[in-house]
C-alpha cells in the first residue's frame, strides 16, 4: 500500500513587493498554519517516507515544517523546479519516478496544479485547496512507476480552519 499526501503551501507575504512570485516567504499566518498542520499529520500517526517540494520559497518553508514534525532531516526531502505552478501531468510524471522504497510521499505545491492533481485522482472532489490544505490518498499498487493508472482511494482532506477535516 503506497500512501501520497499533497499539502499545497502555507500562507505567503506580499509584504515584500520587491520579491518574485517564486522567492515569497510564508507569512505569520503561514508560519502559524504549517506547524499546526503537520502536527495534525503527525497525530494521525502517519509515517512519511519522502518529502518531494517545488523549489519556491514558500513551498520550501512549508516543507521544512513538516519534515521537522516528522523529525526528518533536508536528506528526506527531494526539491523539483518543475512542481512550481506545476499542471496536473507533471505532478503524475515526478510521483511516477519516484523510488518504490518510499511507502509515502508528501508533496508540496501550488494552486491551481495542486487543486487539478487531487481532484484527478479519485471520485472526491474539492473546490479549491486552501493553504496549508493536505488531501491524501492510498493506492495498493507496489510500484510509483504504475501510479498515474492504479486505482486510488480517498483518505482523507483537512485543512487550517477546518476542526477534524474529512
Amino acid at each position: 500500500m503506497k500512501l501520497l499526501v499533497l499539502i499545497r503551501h502555507a500562507k505567503s507575504s506580499w509584504a515584500d513587493t520587491s520579491l518574485s512570485d517564486f522567492d515569497r516567504p510564508l507569512n505569520e499566518r503561514g508560519r502559524t498554519d504549517a506547524p499546526e498542520m503537520a502536527q495534525r499529520l503527525v497525530n494521525r500517526q502517519l509515517k512519511l517516507d519522502c518529502f518531494l517540494t517545488s523549489t519556491a520559497n514558500r513551498a520550501k518553508q512549508t516543507c521544512n515544517y513538516f519534515a521537522a514534525a516528522f523529525k526528518k532531516t533536508e536528506g528526506s526531502i527531494i526539491f523539483k523546479q518543475e512542481l512550481y505552478l506545476a499542471p496536473p501531468q507533471l505532478f503524475y510524471k515526478c510521483i511516477s519516478d519516484m523510488n518504490n522504497a518510499f511507502e509515502s510521499v508528501a508533496v508540496f505545491a501550488h494552486n491551481p496544479g495542486i487543486t487539478e492533481f487531487a481532484n484527478s485522482l479519485t471520485n472526491t472532489r474539492i473546490d479549491d485547496m486552501p493553504t496549508c490544505s493536505i488531501f491524501a490518498i492510498k493506492m495498493k499498487e507496489k510500484s510509483w512507476k504504475n501510479f498515474a493508472k492504479a486505482e486510488k482511494e480517498f483518505f482523507f482532506f483537512d485543512f487550517p480552519k477546518s476542526s477534524t477535516g474529512f
